[in-house]
């Protein structure tokens, strides 16, 4: 018979994770770049004081325990407000991405059940658009003062600050079941309705903690952190949490994320540590590049979302002294699943080892395991503390044998290093030979004179598929056709070179910033 430990069984709770920041480091600093008006500036504990004047707000409104609270919102420090108010007082905090189509939009907030939905005034006229097809939201709730709320024809609006001004800044968060749930996040890249996602305390509270690990982003209080990834994505990966987990100075940009707008943010918040897509990162090198400039502080940024060229690991590296760490996750896995750190281009272009709490394997079409050898390919399977097992209101399990099916075709090798080397709708089958969008793309991308590259398969009477390359030229730079195909000659298997390219002034990027290739098959799959 084994003995049982005898430890206190506390919960791992949001509202923990906000009362530690605001007991143990409440003179750190959040700053937030607003829509309307300067910076603004104040302290862990400052915010933590709103969290439950909300939290307060929301008991008066008579939403229960459970109750959905939708968000349509930048990276600001009301919505950081909610994201503890709501969670911590036993209600679900649902982020929805504004760069979803409208009819999707609607779609995701009927079925989440939203209540209440709070929005940034710049999105005045999407809350339009979607309103009248929401009837079970009581109170739409614009993040500002009351001189920068927009009305809205046919709404009843309150401002933020109106809504909570009202109420006590001291409030009992409720001892809450660890597993209950806390967020709700949708999925953007699958086909039909988006998915919901329902996030367990526990399950954002772990998940925050491993960010914070060295070998993940290693946060400390000594960092300043600007999360670039959105607060609508995936709750920018959790460092909304971490930060306040480890005592971290929290940046939030708000909508401007172009490159000079990053820039003169990190330089002026010295900031340390940030985290995004790669596209973000492409418009901030180009500012760079074009305006002869440096970071005098920044050192490290963690990069997901899609596939970060080596080209562009090398420039961060070498030319700017930036580590980069390469992360894997979906919405299915709460944030960060696996990391790459602490090696060159080539290594840190894969997606490296899996954090503790997650676990990874390889699969063939029949469900058998596959060797962790480096080379053999299969479908990436995950399981671990903070991984979904069933979508929200499903009926059954998204899981296979107790693993979840991410749709990623990956390698492992013997030391535990995962590459992805295409989603399963993307890989290109040529003569029945697999062919790499993702390192095809990485390839292109490696041109002096190419800003970005995307690759899908397209039909091929002779060999079912062949692949087709779509690419944005840099700035004022020429690159035709034949130079372009000579220079992927050098770098992969003949049979791998394109047999067209397509020079385009944009890709369709999505809301997450991937580039949206479901949209260029639709236009180009029967060229």
């Amino acid at each position: 018979m084994s003995l049982v430990g005898k430890m206190m069984d506390r919960p791992l709770l949001v509202s923990a994770i906000l009362e530690h920041g605001a007991h143990q480091y409440g003179e750190q600093e959040i700053v937030s770049r607003e829509t309307h008006g300067p910076l603004h500036r104040y302290r862990f504990v400052d915010m933590a004081k709103r969290a439950k004047q909300l939290a307060n707000a929301l008991d008066a409104m008579g939403l229960k325990a459970g109750s959905v609270v939708g968000s349509i919102a930048w990276n600001n420090y009301r919505h950081l407000e909610a994201y503890y108010g709501v969670s911590g007082s036993g209600r679900v905090m649902h982020t929805c991405n504004p760069r979803l189509h409208p009819d999707q939009l609607a779609y995701i907030i009927n079925h989440a059940d939203d209540e209440v939905v709070l929005f940034d005034a710049t999105f005045a006229p999407l809350i339009k658009a979607v309103a009248p097809h929401c009837p079970q939201v009581k109170q739409w709730v614009c993040l500002s003062d009351a001189a920068n709320t927009p009305q809205i024809e046919g709404l009843d609006v309150k401002s933020f600050d109106d809504l909570i001004a009202p109420q006590s800044d001291q409030y009992e968060w409720p001892d809450l079941d660890e597993k209950s749930g806390a967020a709700l996040c949708y999925t953007s890249g699958t086909t039909g309705n988006p998915k919901g996602v329902m996030y367990a305390h526990r399950a954002i509270a772990l998940s925050a903690l491993s960010a914070c690990l060295p070998n993940v982003l290693s946060i400390s209080s000594e960092e300043t952190v600007l999360p670039v990834v959105p607060m609508f994505h995936i709750n920018a990966w959790c460092l909304p949490y971490a930060c306040l987990n480890a005592g971290a100075k929290l940046v939030l940009p708000g909508p401007k994320l172009d490159g000079a707008s990053l820039y003169d943010l990190m330089e002026s918040e010295k900031v340390t540590i940030s985290a995004g897509v790669p596209t973000i990162w492409m418009g901030l090198i180009q500012h760079l590049e074009q305006n002869k400039l440096k970071f005098s502080t920044m050192h490290r940024t963690g990069v997901g979302g899609s596939a970060m060229p080596k080209a562009l690991i090398a420039k961060f590296n070498d030319d700017y002294q930036v580590e980069v760490r390469h992360g894997w996750g979906m919405t299915e896995t709460t944030a960060i699943a696996t990391m790459s750190s602490f090696g060159g281009p080539d290594r840190v272009a894969k997606q490296g080892k899996s954090v503790f709490g997650v676990e990874l394997k390889l699969v063939d079409d029949d469900g058998n395991t596959l060797p962790r050898d480096g080379v053999t390919q299969g479908e990436l399977m995950v399981r671990g503390q903070w991984i979904v097992s069933q979508y929200h209101k499903a009926e059954k399990s998204a899981l296979v044998d107790g693993w979840f099916p991410t749709g990623d075709i990956a390698t492992i090798d013997a030391s535990g290093m995962m590459q992805i080397r295409d989603r399963t709708k993307d890989v290109i089958k040529s003569g029945g030979e697999w062919i790499s969008s993702i390192d095809l793309e990485n390839a292109a991308i490696a041109h002096p004179h190419v800003a970005m590259a995307a690759v899908i398969g397209v039909k091929d009477p002779k060999w079912d598929e062949r692949p087709l390359l779509f690419v944005v030229r840099k700035p004022e730079k020429a690159l035709e056709k034949a130079e372009m195909l000579a220079f992927l000659e050098q770098r992969v298997a003949k049979w791998w070179v394109p047999d067209d390219v397509v020079f385009v002034d944009t890709l369709p990027v999505g809301g997450t910033g991937k580039v949206q290739k479901n949209e260029l098959r639709l236009k180009y799959s029967k060229q």
